[in-house]
């Protein structure tokens, strides 16, 4: 199954696989793959299958669609390609090897002790030759040299596999650069796990096999190219004096295989093993006379250890990668909690403090300084209430659920709602709503959620000022089919080289007041819906925020006999 991984973006860290034809991406709903990245347009681009492959083909977009860096109007994808749309940038692959799961029971490695494995060296060479060669290409001969001084073979592999920050891309590229190269029948990958344990990878062969076969190789070799650090060619055991007759590969129909380390900067992190099959028989050796000719050469166990050295220093970049994502997890984790902590905090001791006013006040049967108490109390009650549900609408991917809504009801909602807060402090708050709004397909919770929360930070960033005015405006565009709501303000405004920040988690300009979750989760909210959030501000003079979701039209007019309903 094919698929795309998003490595930068909004979405970092997902995998969107698929199957059918077409696959439509952009920021809209009704895509089989929606992107929440701001700067990809509704319907971006489109995957078209052929064959096997699939194209690529731009639908028109605004900010173009990028295949490896160039811009395309369409293009046929390879395994390891970088496709990029608006800031997201995935990397796809074909698909087509074998599923890990069905890996473990079509691979066996045999034991030392096992009396079928008769496995044999007939050549090795130490890992380190693979460096050597591409510092040196003149040290080799013959093919080798001829394929060096193209730089053909190598040059291949470090652009095939140097980008790929994906292990389940990256594996099977290698897998299919070492057929390319070598002429394999049969190839795998084995990696040690977290407990040293080899754990097959990846698997490839030449043709389609049957579901049922199953390649086996040996312990003996593995373990000695392990141990010794050396990429060998093994054949009949008769060829190598080190082993026994007993010890010969002829009853499992090879007549040659090549295992080398995959060597990382500091350690061996598994094999590379590829072999050719005997079409008939068995492919005796006698004492190492009359042995027939081997298919892989010296020259060829050289570059296969040459890109053993690559695919190592390739897995080792996707593991640090891979490392580094998770301990910013950790970190953000870290900082979560202690942000949070922090809050909480803060606000049980407001509802403490609110508390020992409601026990003074029954206590002296003053109703007066219970009510001081209980509103005290009540205040941090919604303040914690507000932190779980961003908490909540932060922590977890989720699809609207859409429903024929009022937005102007939705936006006078939290109008009312707010009027007490914006009279505390000294804010005219006004609304100014649209008559000639449709119905609309949206998420009311959702779109009170984050509409409360820009209003909420509109209204405190007013505070102290003189004539304090913020104003919320419903707009219908008819011919964009988009909703708009404006919410402005004449408060302290946003200092230009903050603006780029002011929707990062935990950024808040309220010091201990301010949880830096509100214009976060807004903006998650408002992109799952497909729409934008823009800002613009000065200094001093205030703030603009515009909402604009985005819609399409639901059913045919003979159907909307109760108002015009328009799907988010």
């Amino acid at each position: 199954m094919a698929s795309l991984f998003v490595i930068q973006g909004a979405d970092q860290g997902k995998r969107f696989e698929f199957k059918s034809s077409p696959v439509a991406l952009g920021r809209e709903n009704s895509n089989a793959i929606r992107l929440h990245d701001t700067e990809v347009s509704r319907r971006h681009a489109e995957l078209r299958q052929e064959d096997e492959a699939y194209r690529i083909v731009d639908l028109g977009s605004a900010n173009g669609t990028y295949v490896n860096g160039q811009l395309t109007d369409q293009g046929l994808l390879h395994s390891g390609d970088r496709l990029q749309l608006g800031q997201t940038v995935m990397l796809y692959n074909e698909g087509g090897s074998s599923p890990r799961r069905d890996l473990t029971a079509r691979v066996d490695l045999m034991t030392r002790s096992n009396p079928d494995d008769r496995s044999a060296i007939l050549k090795s060479i130490p890992s380190g030759e693979g460096s050597r060669v591409l510092r040196q290409p003149e040290v080799a001969a013959g093919w080798l040299r001829e394929r060096l001084a193209s730089l053909s073979v190598m040059y291949r592999t470090t652009q095939a596999i140097s980008h790929i920050l994906d292990i389940d891309s990256l594996l099977p590229q290698i897998l299919e650069l070492v057929f390319e190269s070598i002429g394999a029948n049969r190839g795998a990958i084995l990696l040690k796990d977290e407990s040293g344990m080899l754990v097959p990878k990846a698997v490839r062969w030449s043709e389609p096999v049957d579901s049922d076969e199953r390649m086996t190789i040996s312990r003996t070799i593995v373990d000695y190219v392990l141990e010794q650090g050396q990429g060998v060619i093994t054949t009949d055991a008769s060829a190598d004096k080190r082993f026994s007759p007993a010890q010969s590969i002829v009853d499992y129909h090879i007549r040659e295989a090549i295992c080398v380390p995959i060597q990382g900067r500091h350690t061996t992190l598994g094999v590379l093993y590829a072999d050719i099959r005997s079409e008939g028989g068995l492919a005796i050796v006698m004492g190492g006379k009359g042995a027939p000719r081997g298919k892989f050469s010296q020259d060829q166990l050289m570059l296969m250890v040459a890109i053993g050295h690559q695919a190592g220093l390739a897995i080792e970049n996707t593991t640090f990668y891979n490392a580094k994502i998770q301990a910013e997890r950790l970190a953000a984790v870290g900082q979560t909690i202690a942000t949070l902590s922090h809050h909480i905090k803060n606000i049980l001791q407001g509802i403490r403090g609110g508390s020992y006013l409601i026990d003074l006040g029954l206590n002296e049967k003053d109703e007066s300084i219970v009510r001081r108490g209980w509103t005290i109390v009540e205040k941090n009650q919604t303040k914690i209430y507000n932190m779980v549900m961003d908490m909540l609408s932060f922590s977890k991917d989720r699809e609207p659920a859409l429903e024929p809504a009022d937005l102007n009801e939705t936006v006078g909602d939290v109008v009312e709602l707010m009027q007490s807060r914006a009279e505390e402090l000294g804010v005219q708050l006004t609304c100014k709503l649209c008559n000639t709004m449709p119905r609309v397909m949206i998420d009311p919770e959702g779109i009170h959620r984050a509409v409360l929360n820009i209003v909420t930070n509109a209204i405190d960033a007013c505070e102290g000022a003189q004539d304090a005015r913020v104003s919320i405006v419903n707009e219908w565009d008819a011919q964009k089919s988009a909703a708009r709501i404006r919410i402005t303000d004449n408060g302290v405004g946003i200092d230009e080289s903050d603006i780029g920040s002011i929707f990062q988690f935990f950024a808040s300009s309220k010091g201990s007041r301010g949880t830096g979750l509100g214009l976060p989760v807004s903006r998650k909210i408002i992109a799952e819906h497909g729409g934008t959030i823009s800002v613009s501000s000065q200094p001093g003079q205030g703030s603009a925020f515009t909402i604009e979701l985005p819609m399409t039209r639901k059913s045919e007019p003979k159907e909307m006999a109760d108002g015009l309903t328009m799907m988010g």
